[in-house]
């Protein structure tokens, strides 16, 4: 299984460090053409508007769209906004996965705090039952899913922080930042 990883902007490096220590074969999308070959993708965490910007400057946004269709995308952080149909404001998205997402909903980079998620998903495909560690930083609340877009955790207030549609996956959080490989393993579980 060969996983690309969007490097247009953001923590692109450190999911392919968590990738290459689970033994995946990467490849860095800048371009359409990267996309060829590629089992499933991660859009990372970084900044939205800019990855939207840099992804329509570089021809990919309809390449990334019908590869959508057809292959699994995970996006983390930024990367959830990017793969979102709503936003509540104007700037380019794929528009593939049927979640309304609100941008650094827990404010600034000082308010950046960890949590514990109990993931169901997660402990059933990993086998292990211990809760998943996961950073936040200006992260994303997921606050509605719809369609057969569907809750894979919530913060114990009730606000969503990942979600699934079929092979679409959305993390508020980032996990290319932990030393934990599990949602890394259960992502490439959707594209296999």
């Amino acid at each position: 299984m060969k996983i690309g990883v969007l490097a247009l902007q953001g923590d692109f490096a450190e999911h392919i460090i968590m990738l290459k220590r689970i033994g995946a074969e990467t490849a860095e999308v800048r371009l359409p053409e990267h996309l060829q070959g590629l089992d499933c993708l991660i859009i990372p965490g970084g900044e939205s508007t800019t990855i939207g910007k840099l992804a329509t400057d570089f021809n990919l946004m309809t390449p990334l769209r019908e590869f959508g269709k057809s292959h699994a995308i995970w996006g983390t952080c930024a990367g959830a906004i990017f793969l979102s149909k709503d936003v509540s404001r104007d700037q380019p998205l794929l528009g593939l996965m049927n979640i309304k997402v609100a941008r650094n909903a827990f404010g600034r980079q000082t308010a950046s705090f960890e949590a514990d998620l109990d993931i169901a998903e997660l402990k059933q495909a990993t086998g292990t039952a211990q809760p998943y560690h996961a950073f936040f930083i200006r992260a994303p609340i997921i606050e509605s899913v719809h369609g057969d877009a569907r809750v894979l955790s919530s913060l114990s207030d009730g606000r969503i922080v990942a979600a699934q549609e079929g092979h679409l996956l959305a993390t508020s959080f980032h996990p290319e930042l932990t030393r934990d490989p599990r949602f890394h393993e259960y992502f490439l579980s959707l594209a296999s």
